[in-house]
């Protein structure tokens, strides 16, 4: 090898090929890398998925790759959308990569965007081992009118993204019914159609494409995110039971879609959720996801595990997976569970987990243009093990301690307790604590010029904005 890059990439590419068990030889490389589909519900919990107990909504595709698979009880997102969208897509956490609170681009960007010249991104790492790479559903990070190739220049061939509720285009405001609808060849609406089968029909078609090269599909769905809304399968009734239910029935159509092109038993699904019903809070309800991995002949059937893991781990798990190698510079702060989705161990590599509660952000002007950051230095947070969940304050002190496994609703806060269990537990996790940044980052890019629909415009988390807001809520 001619350098350490070349040498590191051919020892992930070695790696990921005896992980699934193939030859490391060129010939055999390409056939022993899975292909990757990642699904991503938008805004829902455990409280309405089958195979986690739930009566609220049917979900068979779903309880069935439980059961094929691997059903994890302890996953961790960030509770709010756009911090764990960021989160997945760099491998680190908020406080690192600095998107710690949501922040619709499309609708207040004053310049603010996800930088790919400055942050790590899932496409273009993995797209660099050779994968073929789709996004089709929502992205909510770039104003594709003022960057119209960003996602083909994050490292996605292929694209079929609702674009956000872009300011001063209304139509932009629909992700369902008579869809506004960014691709390749640019944005507009669907007259009549159903968004979620836009962007379904689009994951399906680029697999029956790629089906003989190695593929990644990152598939972000905008169900069941409000607002409620029919389905071609529910008629006139309109709630979210519905929207569950056909959220499920677009699942299984990608399933179908693997086992007709043949290649289902070389595919690691991933199904999971962005954040839970109690959105903005770091509650298990709002922070710890359903998440489900499938392959069959390769991820064990009918385990249920309680694994550590959170959304920083994808992007390594993904990498290894792929035979990608990680860029050097950044620091990335997950850890990847391959071994573990394969059979290959019995647990994760991680001892704890950790998500940061939701807050406002501020549009400042400085000399050079606008500027968005974070309204508090340090988001409150919360770190926790198997058992034992520590929440920490914006001033850094730890304010709760809660045992989930004699009080899962999180009622008791045991701090103070003389036990010496609870003690251990509160010195291990305020440990990993104090190795956190004593400051959280604001979000790292070049502000991009301002535009003329965003001159007018107020950042959210100004007293005029959320006024606005709340008007727009009651219509």
């Amino acid at each position: 090898m001619n350098t350490r890059r070349e040498f590191l990439k051919a020892a992930a590419l070695a790696t990921g090929s005896v992980l699934f068990g193939g030859s490391i030889c060129a010939g055999a490389r390409r056939a022993s890398r899975p292909n990757i589909v990642f699904i991503m519900v938008d805004d829902l919990g455990k409280d309405y998925i089958g195979c986690y107990g739930s009566d609220k909504a049917k979900t068979p595709n779903i309880d069935a790759l439980a059961a094929g698979g691997m059903k994890f009880n302890n996953a961790y997102s960030m509770p709010q959308c756009v911090p764990t969208r960021t989160t997945l897509l760099t491998g680190q956490y908020p406080f690192r990569h600095g998107w710690i609170n949501h922040y619709d681009v499309p609708r207040w960007a004053k310049g603010c965007h996800f930088d790919i010249e400055q942050n790590p991104c899932m496409g273009k790492i993995i797209k660099s081992a050779g994968y073929a790479t789709c996004i089709s559903g929502k992205w909510q990070i770039n104003d594709f009118r003022v960057q119209p190739n960003l996602l083909r220049d994050a490292g996605f061939d292929e694209c079929c993204v609702w674009t956000g509720f872009e300011t001063g285009n209304r139509p932009s405001a629909e992700r369902y019914w008579n869809p506004y609808i960014h691709t390749n060849e640019g944005n507009r609406t669907y007259e009549g159609k159903f968004g979620p089968d836009i962007y379904n029909r689009a994951a399906i078609d680029f697999i029956h494409k790629n089906k003989s090269k190695p593929m990644m599909v990152y598939y972000p769905m905008c169900l069941t995110h409000g607002p409620l809304t029919t389905t071609p399968h529910s008629g006139d009734v309109k709630n979210r039971t519905v929207m569950v239910e056909y959220m499920d029935y677009l699942v299984g159509r990608v399933v179908r879609a693997l086992d007709e092109a043949g290649v289902r038993k070389n595919t690691i699904l991933i199904w999971t959720t962005d954040n839970g019903p109690a959105k903005g809070k770091t509650t298990e309800n709002g922070a710890c996801e359903p998440f489900v991995v499938n392959c069959p002949g390769s991820v064990p059937a009918g385990v249920v595990t309680d694994a550590l893991v959170d959304f920083t781990d994808l992007l390594p798990t993904f990498a290894e997976l792929s035979g990608a190698t990680m860029p050097e510079g950044p620091t990335f702060d997950g850890k990847s569970f391959a071994p573990l989705i394969l059979g290959k161990a019995d647990d994760s590599p991680r001892d704890w987990i950790m998500a940061m509660g939701g807050g406002g952000v501020q549009a400042t002007k400085t000399d050079k243009g606008w500027r968005v950051i974070n309204k508090t230095e340090y988001r409150d947070r919360v770190i926790r093990d198997k058992r034992y969940k520590l929440y920490i304050g914006t001033d850094r002190k730890s304010e709760k301690l809660i045992d989930l496994k004699a009080d899962p609703q999180e009622k008791v806060n045991i701090i103070d307790s003389d036990r010496p269990e609870v003690k251990a537990a509160l010195a291990k996790l305020e440990k990993v604590a104090a190795s956190f940044p004593k400051k959280d980052a604001n979000p790292k890019y070049t502000p991009l010029p301002l535009q003329d629909w965003e001159k007018d415009t107020e950042s959210p988390g100004t007293n005029k904005a959320n006024k606005k807001r709340n008007k727009r809520a009651k219509r």
